[in-house]
């Protein structure tokens, strides 16, 4: 049957968590879009409204309940037909959520994007929760992007066979199951051709890819297979777990133009000690030699890494061995997290729990050591000039726009704001920097002549940024 204006849903859909729970969102907009819904922007303005939760860690759960909640209440209110709740949250508690939440209209896990068709058919049943194992993403599944046109974030694999002591992902997702190259290449090919330069390759254990698929093959060679086609500006990987990186890895890493020097790897710890707790499998030695490699064999790299403060068993004397650490590695980008217990983890039934207010307190010293080196290298930057993505408008000023350099990836790192010349979104251009701050940069758009830009018809405004000079 044709939609009409009068039987086409409207529908809205909230992501929380990280990109690949993005990815899986996109999915079911391309689900949607093939049902005939009609997106929209506003949640009081949908007929049905898509939660797509994350059930990581206590604050990521906290945050998918009260959404949940709020889009709840705009359903009592009589605006909203029906209410679905997607993702990791669900895959986790379907049963308990649906006890305590009979305003939810259905529920589905972290693998069942492609069954929001039937609910959107009027087939689905409340709880459509499935093993996550049975599911892999294919480059034939619908997907609309949600970030713009020039930047995408592609899902090379699903699930993880790593152990370790803090994480409940392996048993939300499953085991790693990657996609084979051609079908990345695929979907890779896709997304270029629809306008996209910019490529970020995202897993939960990005380093293991392949381990699972016959013949073995490397991620070195996956990011040769996508970095060659034509079209793709920039490629990015994430989330690299701290092995003994291979040297074909690092040639591409440090030698294939597309491929940014850009390394996103989650090392958790310092002390020897902890990293056992954590059954990383490896200890602080191992992580020096291999912030030394990436320093050493990749110039000119960004290198972004993240942080548990008190796990379980956690000392003063480890903090002070991970603070030690983070100042002798200078990194580009440091994320921390406070440690908080989840079911049916090791850590969670590990002793010597350390109280919130000791969490608290070691994040925001651990935050405020990173903060200083991330000025001074941002400050470093400050008459250079460097290639940006333009995003589009900025949320600093109506006539400032925003883009990124290849050290920064899309909604993890900070930005360039720009001023002083008329772009548009996907537009690659160089820029001069003109301010830093400790996240961000400020920049003037460098012409074919080697002058920098001038407002054409607006004043120049200031950047409402707290800036170094």
């Amino acid at each position: 049957m044709a939609v009409t204006s009068e039987t086409q849903k409207r529908i809205h859909f909230i992501s929380l968590g990280c990109p690949k729970n993005r990815v899986d969102t996109e999915v079911m907009l391309g689900v949607a879009e093939a049902a005939g819904c009609k997106l929209v922007p506003e949640p009081e303005d949908a007929d049905y409204v898509v939660v797509n939760t994350c059930g990581f860690i206590g604050p990521a759960k906290e945050e998918s309940i009260d959404t949940i909640l709020a889009m709840g209440r705009l359903k009592e209110e009589g605006s909203l037909e029906k209410l679905v709740v997607a993702g990791c949250l669900s895959q986790r508690y379907p049963d308990d959520l649906a006890r305590e939440m009979p305003e939810v209209d259905h529920f589905l896990g972290s693998s069942d994007m492609l069954k929001l068709g039937d609910i959107l058919h009027g087939r689905g049943e409340r709880i459509m929760v499935g093993n996550p194992a049975h599911y892999t993403l294919r480059a034939t599944d619908p997907r609309v992007l949600s970030q713009g046109r020039h930047s995408a974030y592609l899902k090379i694999a699903e699930g993880c066979n790593r152990t370790c002591s803090f994480c409940a992902i392996p048993a939300i997702r499953g085991k790693q199951r990657s996609r084979g190259i051609d079908d990345v290449v695929a979907e890779a090919e896709r997304l270029i051709a629809s306008g996209v330069k910019e490529l970020n390759l995202v897993s939960q254990d990005t380093i293991a890819y392949g381990r699972d698929l016959d013949g073995r093959p490397k991620l070195a060679q996956l990011l040769k297979a996508v970095g060659d086609l034509p079209g793709l500006r920039w490629l990015r990987v994430h989330y690299l777990y701290p092995e003994a990186l291979t040297a074909e890895l690092v040639e591409v890493l440090a030698q294939h133009p597309k491929v940014v020097k850009y390394v996103d790897m989650p090392l958790q710890h310092a002390s020897d000690k902890m990293l056992r707790r954590m059954k990383r499998g490896h200890g602080g030695d191992r992580l020096r030699r291999v912030v030394e490699t990436v320093r050493e064999k990749i110039p000119g790299v960004v290198f972004r890494t993240a942080f548990i403060v008190g796990h379980p068993g956690e000392t003063d004397e480890d903090f002070t061995e991970l603070c030690e650490f983070v100042k002798w590695a200078e990194f580009d980008r440091v994320g921390v997290f406070k440690y908080s217990d989840e079911e049916g983890t090791t850590s969670e039934t590990q002793s010597e729990k350390n109280r919130a207010r000791e969490i608290n307190a070691r994040h925001r010293k651990l935050m405020a050591l990173q903060r200083p080196i991330s000025r001074r290298k941002n400050r470093a930057l400050i008459g250079t000039q460097l290639e940006v993505l333009v995003d589009g408008a900025s949320d600093q000023h109506e006539y400032v726009l925003q883009g990124r350099h290849a050290g920064q990836a899309p909604e993890i790192d900070g930005v360039v704001y720009l001023s002083g010349a008329e772009v548009r979104p996907g537009e690659m251009v160089k820029v001069e920097v003109t301010q830093s701050a400790d996240y961000d940069l400020v920049g003037e758009v460098v012409l074919d002549d080697g002058s920098l830009a001038t407002p054409a018809a607006k004043p120049k405004r200031r950047v409402g940024l707290r800036v170094t000079n």
